[in-house]
């Protein structure tokens, strides 16, 4: 199913919105985590359509024993500018799947103004990742191309990869894009064993740097990733989403299980 099709699927009322049938995004046993993360967001913004989205923190609690979710949102605190909003993701069963906080703000005015500036990539390697038995089944709706480092399970040593990354078929992007786009890459460590192993996200924070993303093309975007660090089965992972213009659009932050 097309990116924007599912998320025109997407059944919504007063901080609720139901998601019945994912589809081929699965990430696994599981639904893409990006999706999981989406779908809490939209009942967050049945209850703030307007506020700029400023940061989304999640907690992946367990895969979902149904094929339809929904999320659960409410309002946590409504400041002068600034608005709390905690979602619940759940099955059929009523079991927890995710908890999201996000977190809108107003634009205000400062006198701080730093941006982050893209680096040229040395010497790229190109890289085609392909859609493959045993690959999520989600990575189909991406195009995808290590300029850095190497693909999930090929002995890499760099803790450092770059990504070019689109969309094929979608046209103007959303912050539900930006969403699905930002957690697109694999755990950076995954490319450092020589056999195929399971992973798990377990937290994720995103944070939207600007709203210049709205409408963008879905193509030529470039993800930075820095593997932070990994011990005891755990990674700590980095990444940098960069616009098709080259300006930077979120940062965000995931720790992840690998069992390998």
């Amino acid at each position: 199913m097309q990116f924007t099709n599912l998320i025109n699927s997407i059944e919504s009322q007063p901080g609720m919105s139901t998601l019945k049938d994912p589809g081929d995004w699965l990430q696994g046993r599981a639904l893409f985590g990006g999706l999981q993360t989406i779908v809490a967001l939209h009942a967050m913004r049945s209850l703030i359509p307007d506020t700029a989205l400023r940061a989304l923190q999640t907690t992946f609690v367990q895969p979902a024993r149904s094929q339809q979710v929904f999320a659960k949102a409410a309002v946590i605190r409504a400041g002068k500018n600034v608005t709390h909003v905690e979602s619940r993701l759940l099955d059929e069963e009523d079991n927890t799947v995710a908890l999201v906080v996000g977190v809108f703000g107003k634009a205000r005015e400062s006198e701080l103004n730093i941006t982050l500036q893209q680096q040229p990539v040395a010497n790229p390697t190109p890289r085609h990742f392909r859609q493959v038995p045993g690959v999520p089944g989600f990575t189909k709706h991406f195009d995808a191309c290590w300029l850095q480092g190497k693909l999930p399970f090929g002995g890499d040593t760099l803790t450092n990869h770059v990504v070019q990354l689109g969309m094929p078929g979608e046209t103007h992007c959303t912050e539900y894009h930006v969403v699905a786009l930002a957690d697109f890459i694999p755990p950076v460590a995954l490319s450092h064993l020589r056999k195929p192993v399971p992973g798990s996200s377990m937290t994720w924070m995103l944070e939207f740097l600007s709203d210049r993303y709205q409408g963008q093309p879905l193509d030529d975007w470039r993800v930075d990733a820095e593997l932070v660090a990994a011990g005891e089965g755990y990674t700590h992972q980095s990444v940098t989403l960069w616009g098709p213009d080259g300006l930077p659009v979120a940062l965000s932050r995931q720790n992840m299980v690998v069992f390998g």
